[in-house]
């Protein structure tokens, strides 16, 4: 990413509003929009081979494998606006599990670029699949999105919610059901 090149599109898009780019509160704006949309953008620069990194083992364990309440933030491809909630995911091994930090890692990786839920919600679970080959894929993400709540229909309390079922659970409803039934529990 060219900062420099960045900074100074930021600083043509304040002049375009209307903005004194020269005013003390936005001499260094250009500078920290530019630094913020390269850290929330990061997921463009990782690989999924890297986030893994040798933590996929052979393991008999063949019941859900649940991650709920994956905390990520995001950016609205279409408007450049936030849009930010939880991801629950399961998987139901067939002889390989991953270190149960690596999911919240798969999630970062595509929250991190511009992006719709159900692209993102899909690529999680394609990814999973791809990686694991488990007997199948659940993946649920719930989310606010400020393209919504700070302008057009401006409905702050809508959430949306996306889901990507692989396998038995797009197969088997008593299944999906389990798992719908878990993510939607109380935490500890």
């Amino acid at each position: 990413m060219n900062l420099d090149s960045l900074e100074k599109s930021i600083k043509t898009i304040l002049a375009e509003i209307g903005e004194d780019v020269e005013r003390e509160g936005l001499r260094k704006t250009p500078h920290r929009v530019a630094k913020a949309y390269e850290f929330l953008t990061q997921g463009y620069h990782k690989k999924i081979e890297d986030i893994l990194n040798g933590a996929i083992f052979s393991e008999r364990y063949d019941e859900m494998v649940i991650v709920k309440d994956i905390d990520f933030y995001s950016m609205c491809e279409h408007h450049l606006l936030p849009f930010f909630g939880k991801a629950h995911i399961a998987y139901i091994p067939d002889g390989k599990i991953v270190g149960l930090s690596k999911i919240p890692r798969v999630v970062d990786v595509f929250a991190k670029r511009l992006q719709v839920q159900e692209r993102m919600t899909q690529e999680i679970a394609d990814t999973i699949e791809e990686y694991l080959l488990p007997r199948g894929v659940a993946v649920v993400v719930e989310a606010y999105h400020m393209c919504m709540m700070m302008r057009g229909v401006q409905k702050q309390n809508s959430i949306t919610t996306t889901s990507a079922m692989h396998g038995i659970f797009k197969e088997d409803a008593r299944t999906r059901t389990e798992f719908l039934n878990l993510i939607s529990q109380k935490r500890i």
